[in-house]
């Protein structure tokens, strides 16, 4: 069955030659109320935007959202809203989530960056090798390159 049968009341939102069109070059609809093809990758999407639409709140230790976040603060924020429930602290959501390697590293998934093998930060892997995360004190939540090889990624389950 195609995407097109399984949503036909699509042609009357979007037109016939919009809805051609994007068959013909093979495209994907993306409709809401439609089951994705990966579940598991939507609750990742979702958290990364959540994430990023908390671009420039500031850091306060210690805070968990709407309006201030740390870092653990802003992945639980983000996960919570995406309807997955993650532990509060950086080292303890790293102990709940699937360790993947970074060739296997997915946008969405968390990025733990340690010293020896104490986890002290963590972001949501935003792809190209960034992040979102509240960084420390006097900054904001923002999308930064990853500094550092000494990170791990965990995928939430």
């Amino acid at each position: 069955m195609t995407a097109l049968n399984r949503v036909p009341s699509l042609w009357s939102r979007t037109g016939t030659a919009s809805v051609l069109t994007i068959a013909a070059v093979g495209g994907t609809l993306v409709v809401p109320g439609v089951a994705s093809e990966a579940e598991a990758a939507t609750v990742a999407t979702k958290a990364l935007q959540v994430a990023a639409s908390k671009k420039g709140s500031p850091y306060q230790w210690g805070a968990a959202g709407p309006r201030r976040f740390d870092c653990s603060g802003l992945t639980l924020y983000s996960y919570k809203k995406a309807g997955k429930k993650l532990p509060r602290t950086a080292a303890a959501q790293y102990n709940r989530t699937r360790h993947v390697s970074a060739s296997k590293r997915k946008a969405g998934d968390l990025v733990f960056f340690h010293s020896g093998r104490s986890v002290y930060h963590v972001g949501i892997y935003a792809g190209k090798g960034k992040i979102w995360h509240s960084p420390k004190t006097g900054e904001v939540v923002k999308l930064q390159k990853i500094w550092t090889k000494s990170v791990w990624y965990g995928r939430v389950s």
